[in-house]
């Protein structure tokens, strides 16, 4: 272990471009259930509840799912923990030149990396978007002033339906993001992956990508992942200690 930190170490040092993808393995330590784990997300819901087909077709479905966003506290009180605060560090250091992220948290907004370097390829659960006209929203408004538990919220502007600005399944990742995030991908030298099973695509190219491109690969997982014969080194541990000894040994390697 030692010896693949102060590897991952120096790889960071001698690079020039790194970008960090990140998924949910990452966010796990701030208290956010995975999706696919033995407690995760699919284990308490139905996944088919959160199809776009349902979502637009199935005014009982949008209310349940603006049920358990209220219930759930909209995620206002989970912070960063010391994974996040290490990919901060690195954009300090001048050394970060993109974060690509599956999650949908903010975290890494709230952490304190650049918003015009995070690219997040299945949006953003802190804003609510109009359908119809896109105006966005707060996530804040869906506690605001509602008339009753099981209400279905509206757009203010247009009373086109809004939903959760993220990718439901059988959507289309953003376009505009996902051309950024490949472009940062083929064009970095060393892709880092911290907390995700590299399982679903297409965000799971982007370390494919990298290595096409002639990057070194790390992957830093609790757990096997779909990609670990490509890693040039690879982390069957936690994200948040793993990056902070890390990032601990950078320093000193940086120092000399």
């Amino acid at each position: 272990m030692e010896q693949k930190i102060n590897q991952i170490a120096q790889m960071i040092a001698s690079s020039k471009k790194i970008v960090v993808f990140t998924g949910a393995g990452i966010s796990t330590e701030s208290g956010i259930p995975d999706f696919r784990g033995p407690q995760g997300l699919w284990t308490k819901v139905d996944p088919n509840d959160y199809t776009i087909d349902k979502f637009l077709n199935s005014e009982a479905t949008r209310r349940k799912m603006w049920q358990r966003l209220r219930e759930g506290g909209l995620m206002a009180d989970i912070q960063p923990n010391r994974a996040h605060q290490a990919i901060v560090e690195l954009e300090k250091m001048g050394k970060l030149s993109s974060v690509v992220t599956q999650n949908v948290d903010n975290l890494h907004q709230k952490a304190g990396n650049s918003q015009h370097l995070i690219h997040e390829l299945h949006g953003n659960m802190q804003w609510i978007i109009c359908l119809d006209c896109r105006k966005r929203y707060p996530i804040e408004i869906a506690k605001q002033d509602v008339p009753s538990p099981d209400y279905v919220l509206s757009c203010e502007s247009c009373q086109g339906i809004l939903k959760p600005d993220v990718v439901l399944f059988g959507e289309m990742l953003p376009q505009d993001v996902l051309a950024r995030a490949t472009q940062e991908a083929r064009s970095c030298d060393l892709l880092i992956v911290i907390g995700s099973t590299l399982f679903v695509y297409p965000a799971a190219y982007m370390p494919l990508y990298a290595k096409q491109s002639g990057a070194k690969i790390v992957i830093i997982n609790l757990g096997e992942t779909q990609q670990d014969d490509i890693a040039d080194v690879r982390i069957d541990a936690p994200a948040g200690e793993t990056m902070f000894q890390i990032m601990n040994k950078l320093k000193d390697i940086m120092a000399l």
